[in-house]
């Protein structure tokens, strides 16, 4: 599988990972040695079906440099969605707790902190809503302000707005990816420590064909 490549230095790779494919071992570190040379470290994460722009590092130094960024807060994720259904407001943000079942690999909105229990937050923008078949569905572009397991996909879908293609959390619209993807980093380089942006468009095919977001 080719791997699209945005940024390459001696430091750091920035690319597109596919959906259906994992970020962490066997799955992006692997094919990226495969096709690029040498090592690449994981610091950072996205859902196996979910893709977009994902950075790796090359060398340990750099994985624990951007590592300890990130922990800190200085990696700005934002990310485009596809779901059924449209939020009451045109902009807002969600705060909730969240749980993580590692065995069921799902995780659940909770009313209480207990052991593993982590506040998780977001803000979102609609910017498109459209009727397809009968239902409608929105674009939304949503920054990221805590990185929790199947963050965005529970928390819009405990607000009836399932992403378009995600069974697992209540989709009725199947047949395709899950309609998340990663659409922008920002962060700064672990070792030169400019300020980085990189961004890509998602696929041009359903649901994200049906909305402008090519040409925002």
């Amino acid at each position: 599988m080719e791997i699209e490549i945005l940024f390459l230095d001696p430091h750091i790779v920035v690319c597109l990972k596919p959906s259906g494919v994992a970020s962490e071992e066997e799955g992006m570190p692997t094919l990226l040695r495969e096709t690029q040379g040498g090592e690449f470290y994981c610091v950072h994460r996205l859902d196996k079906a979910v893709g977009g722009v994902m950075v790796y590092t090359r060398t340990k130094q750099a994985a624990a440099a951007l590592s300890a960024a990130i922990a800190a807060g200085g990696m700005k994720k934002e990310y485009l969605a596809v779901v059924q259904g449209a939020p009451d407001e045109r902009k807002g943000s969600m705060r909730d707790l969240l749980y993580h079942d590692a065995v069921r690999n799902k995780s659940y909105i909770v009313t209480r902190p207990r052991r593993g229990v982590k506040e998780a937050l977001l803000d979102y923008e609609l910017t498109e809503t459209k009727e397809i078949e009968g239902r409608t569905i929105s674009a939304l572009r949503i920054a990221l302000h805590t990185g929790r397991s199947h963050q965005i996909r529970v928390q819009l879908a405990s607000r009836g707005m399932p992403l378009v293609g995600d069974g697992r959390y209540g989709s009725a619209i199947r047949g395709c990816p899950v309609a998340l993807w990663s659409e922008r980093l920002r962060f700064a380089h672990p070792v030169g420590g400019e300020e980085l942006c990189f961004s890509a468009p998602p696929p041009e095919s359903f649901p994200w064909d049906r909305f402008s977001l090519h040409n925002a």
